[in-house]
């Protein structure tokens, strides 16, 4: 199923599964527990982040191409950062170029986003896909100065300025995507081409991440794992590319869509 979020001509905001012609039908209940389908069209007025996330779990380095273009020897773990849930940004909504803490560095990342289903602990590699609701294309955009410069070391102030994180355009359930390591991914930046692998170059594929992240510590329904990117990144390249006021980027994921965002100046 592909599920979207949306609100309404009266504010309203739902879930709703998305059927083949485009329209979508009304989901009833909570899509982390009971929950169906309807036979009620859903009236989208405006497309949504198909989660609001309960917290959002970021890996860096985990592509083997993007490791070696950024010249780093491959982690021996997961290395994991965080953004804050607050800087989801929508389908179709810009993404803000930061100018009180400014940036002129800002970077696109497209990432294969994990949807936690239910509370997740000590979970083992063998089912750990037991625990994913679905699967939703994300853009970790990365202020690159920030985070290399101005973090103390730490990725987080360059990860989580307002609109850094765009989800959608849906999110497709667990049984659509039975292996999350087989899937095309790319970024389009103004019609270019930037980035176009797979998420079978994964140092750590996603039972592993859930595995090694749900140790010791509990990913609560709602958390989204954002898997890493893969290489083609905008600072890697000679000379280097960045996002500027009025460009257009996509990410698009096999079997997921295209989630499209401008770019804009921050007010």
């Amino acid at each position: 199923m592909k599920i979207i979020r949306y609100s309404d001509s009266q504010g309203n905001i739902a879930h709703a599964a998305q059927q083949a012609d485009g329209s979508a039908l009304v989901i009833e209940g909570d899509i982390f527990g009971e929950h169906c389908v309807t036979n009620r069209k859903a009236e989208v007025v405006k497309l949504l982040a198909p989660v609001q996330p309960f917290a959002i779990v970021c890996i860096g380095l985990n592509y083997k191409k993007h490791a070696e273009e950024t010249k780093a020897e491959l982690p021996k773990h997961p290395v994991v950062f965080m953004k804050l849930p607050n800087v989801v940004q929508h389908p179709g909504e810009p993404i803000l170029l930061p100018t009180k803490l400014k940036s002129d560095k800002v970077d696109y990342e497209a990432e294969l986003a994990v949807v936690i289903g239910k509370r997740a602990k000590n979970v083992s590699k063998a089912d750990a896909l037991n625990y994913v609701l679905g699967y939703t294309c994300a853009n970790d955009v990365s202020a690159r100065d920030w985070q290399k410069h101005g973090g103390g070391g730490q990725w987080c102030r360059g990860k989580s300025f307002d609109t850094f994180c765009p989800l959608g355009p849906v999110l497709v359930t667990a049984d659509e995507i039975p292996n999350p390591n087989s899937l095309g991914i790319k970024t389009i930046l103004n019609g270019h081409t930037m980035q176009d692998w797979n998420t079978n170059d994964m140092i750590f594929d996603v039972p592993t991440l859930i595995e090694f992240l749900s140790g010791s510590t509990t990913l609560m329904p709602g958390t989204v794992i954002l898997t890493g990117t893969p290489h083609g990144v905008g600072a890697a390249r000679t000379p280097p590319v960045f996002m500027r006021d009025g460009d257009s980027v996509s990410v698009e994921i096999e079997k997921i869509g295209a989630l499209t965002n401008p770019v804009r100046d921050e007010a």
